[in-house]
């Protein structure tokens, strides 16, 4: 029987921490499974939280905050399932949603990888997945997303759409995706470039690049409370984003890596020569 692996990065989200790891102890999924939180270095008591109220959980505490790539990858080496499911700590995951999710990865043996359905507190879907970035997707998701979040109607009712359909995509988003471990590992897991922001759509890039497939599975629904990482420290958080943007190109399109330091130095945005330490 197959086995799964919950790795859970943390940081600084105690509360979120703690909800969602109740929704997964209230309703666990019946796929034999093992859960890992990695905590980058809190200090807000979540990895004493983790500690007392749930025993069960194998907690990894870093000395400090090593971002969203390099901190699920110490979560993959931590664990021995056949499967892995990264998973937001913002995120609630409704009963059976995790069996769902595996169930048709399971289905599907062309595919690597698998994300659901995400929604926020009220319902309202989040676009997810998407195309492969280049400058001309990342400008079209952004602007949709915007759109959508804004709550302009026609965005609203396209992404309630396509976000309706199960289908093959270039990229779901790390906040809830499921992988099969020799997939992961075969491709190196998570590219340790990247602190935070782009690193998933790298590594469906990867896996893609085996031949293999990522599905978007809408019949799927887990609450992701996205944003609270972005409100408590929106400047270091922007700034991780146009680091993780800059290495993306680098690797993926380096043509238009002057164009896009350009850009960024014409807005203000071009974050300085040094390493970023910033949320995950």
């Amino acid at each position: 029987m197959r086995s799964l692996d919950i790795v859970i990065v943390s940081f600084n989200g105690r509360d979120d921490l703690a909800a969602c790891l109740r929704s997964l102890h209230d309703a666990p999924p019946s796929i034999p499974h093992a859960m890992v939180v990695v905590d980058n270095a809190s200090s807000d008591g979540s990895a004493e939280m983790v500690r007392a109220d749930f025993p069960a959980v194998t907690l990894i505490q870093n000395d400090e905050n090593l971002g969203f790539a390099r901190a699920n990858n110490r979560g993959f080496r931590a664990g021995r399932g056949d499967l892995v499911l990264l998973l937001n700590s913002d995120t609630i995951v409704p009963a059976g949603a995790v069996d769902g999710l595996a169930a048709a990865l399971e289905a599907c043996p062309e595919a690597a990888a698998a994300g659901p359905r995400l929604v926020d507190g009220a319902g309202v879907a989040e676009l997810s997945f998407g195309p492969m970035i280049s400058p001309w997707n990342e400008l079209r998701q952004k602007i949709i997303s915007r759109l959508h979040v804004g709550g302009v109607g026609p965005v609203r009712r396209h992404v309630e759409r396509i976000t309706r359909t199960r289908q093959v995509v270039d990229w779901v988003t790390g906040a809830c995706l499921l992988v099969r471990r020799a997939d992961a590992e075969a491709v190196g897991l998570l590219d340790e470039r990247y602190f935070m922001y782009t690193e998933d759509v790298d590594f469906c890039a990867a896996l893609r690049a085996r031949g293999r497939r990522v599905l978007f599975v809408p019949e799927v629904e887990v609450i992701h409370l996205r944003g609270r990482s972005r409100a408590s420290a929106p400047h270091a958080v922007a700034e991780a984003y146009r680091r993780s943007q800059l290495a993306f190109y680098a690797k993926h399109h380096p043509g238009w890596l002057p164009w896009l330091r350009m850009y960024l130095r014409l807005k203000g945005a071009l974050p300085p020569d040094r390493e970023t330490r910033v949320l995950s």
